[in-house]
Formats: structure tokens, C-alpha cells, sequence
């Protein structure tokens, strides 16, 4: 399974950005995948923001984007989306999406199979 993820970029304060994980391999079953997204920002740990469950019907979020940040997903084009509002400067990070074959939205790094490149998101004051 390979993971490709953009659409990061450098964006003020307050605005808004989406980002888009794609499953490139031939042969993904990207319709039976739960998807995490994680970011990790400068000289820190890797941390949960949020995840999708298999059919998009479910989602959970860490408290520190709830609210701003959603999470959808296109199984038709095996593509998973964070959408990102009121954006801030705590929120600059390399972003990344991950896949989880069991589907129980797990929200720990190493319950997740497998990781996409990741994509910096840069937040200015």
C-alpha cells in the first residue's frame, strides 16, 4: 500500500487548507481501511489529529483541532481529506496520513500499517 499526501503549503493565521492522501498502489482496498492523519511539529512527537472509519460514517478527533479541523473521505477515489479552518501557528507541522487495517479508529502510531510521505503545512502569525 502506498500513500501519497499533499496539499500543504504556507498559509496565515486564521485561514484555511486542505490536504489529500491518495492510495497509489494498484490493488489497494482503500474502502476497508480506517485513515489516521498525525503531524509533527519542529522538536516534537508525532501526534494524533484525527481518523475516519472505513466508510466515512465515523470520526474522532484530538481536542486540540475539534471543531476546526474534518476529516472525509472519497472511496471512489481512494483519497482521504483534512480540512483545516482557523488555522494557527500552533498548528505548523509535517502532516501525515496513515492506514489501519482493523477499522477500530485506532489513535496510536503504532496501531496504524502503514504511513504515507507526509506534507508541511506552515502557519505565519
Amino acid at each position: 500500500v502506498q500513500l501519497q499526501a499533499s496539499g500543504g503549503g504556507l498559509v496565515q493565521a486564521g485561514g484555511s487548507l486542505r490536504l489529500s492522501c491518495t492510495c497509489v498502489a494498484s490493488g489497494c482496498t482503500f474502502s476497508r481501511y480506517a485513515m489516521g492523519w498525525f503531524r509533527q511539529a519542529p522538536g516534537k512527537e508525532r501526534e494524533f489529529v484525527g481518523v475516519i472509519s472505513w466508510s466515512g460514517s465515523g470520526a474522532y478527533y484530538a481536542d486540540s483541532v475539534k471543531g476546526r479541523f474534518t476529516i472525509s473521505r472519497d472511496n471512489a477515489k481512494n483519497t482521504v481529506y483534512l480540512q483545516m479552518s482557523s488555522l494557527k501557528p500552533e498548528d505548523t507541522a509535517v502532516y501525515f496520513c496513515a492506514a489501519d487495517l482493523t477499522g477500530i479508529l485506532p489513535v496510536f502510531m503504532d496501531e496504524y500499517h502503514y504511513w504515507g510521505q507526509g506534507t508541511l503545512v506552515t502557519v505565519s502569525s
